[in-house]
C-alpha cells in the first residue's frame, strides 16, 4: 500500500510541475510581440501539455487505487469529498489549459498576460487546500 501511495504522490508532484509551468508559458506568450518567440512558446506549451497529461492520469489512477484499500472510510469522510472535488477541479483546470494551448498553437489566443497571471495562481491555491485536507483531516 505504501508503494501505491508513494507513486500517487510522485505523479502528483510531476503533474503539478506542469500545472505551474504551463500557464507561465501562456503569460510569456501573451506578453511577447515577436512572432518567432511566440512560435517557440506555442511549441513549448504543446510539448509540455503532452508530457504532463500522463502524470495527471497516473495521479488519478494511483489515487483511486489507494482509495480502494478503504472505500468505506474514505467515501464517508467529508474531508475526502472536499479533496476529490478539488482534484476534479484540477482535472478540469488541466483540460482548460489544453484548450488554451490549442488556441495558442492555432494562433487564436486573445487572452492578456494579466489574465494568464491570475490563471497561473489557481493550482497553487488548490495544492495548499488539498495537502492541508489530507494531512489535517478537519472533518
Amino acid at each position: 500500500m505504501l508503494w501505491v501511495q508513494g507513486f500517487h504522490v510522485i505523479f502528483m508532484v510531476c503533474w503539478f510541475a506542469g500545472l505551474f509551468y504551463l500557464p507561465r508559458i501562456f503569460v510569456y506568450y501573451a506578453q511577447s510581440d515577436d512572432p518567432s518567440t511566440k512560435a517557440t512558446l506555442a511549441t513549448m506549451s504543446r510539448k509540455l501539455f503532452k508530457f504532463v497529461t500522463p502524470f495527471m492520469i497516473l495521479t488519478v489512477v494511483f489515487g483511486l487505487w489507494r482509495l480502494s484499500y478503504q472505500w468505506d472510510y474514505y467515501l464517508s469522510a467529508p474531508w475526502m469529498h472536499a479533496k476529490l472535488a478539488g482534484v476534479a477541479f484540477l482535472v478540469a483546470y488541466h483540460i482548460q489549459c489544453g484548450i488554451y494551448m490549442g488556441r495558442i498553437n492555432r494562433g487564436e489566443d486573445n487572452k492578456t498576460h494579466v489574465f494568464y497571471r491570475f490563471f497561473n495562481e489557481v493550482p497553487v491555491l488548490f495544492l495548499f487546500a488539498i495537502v492541508l485536507l489530507v494531512y489535517l483531516r478537519p472533518w
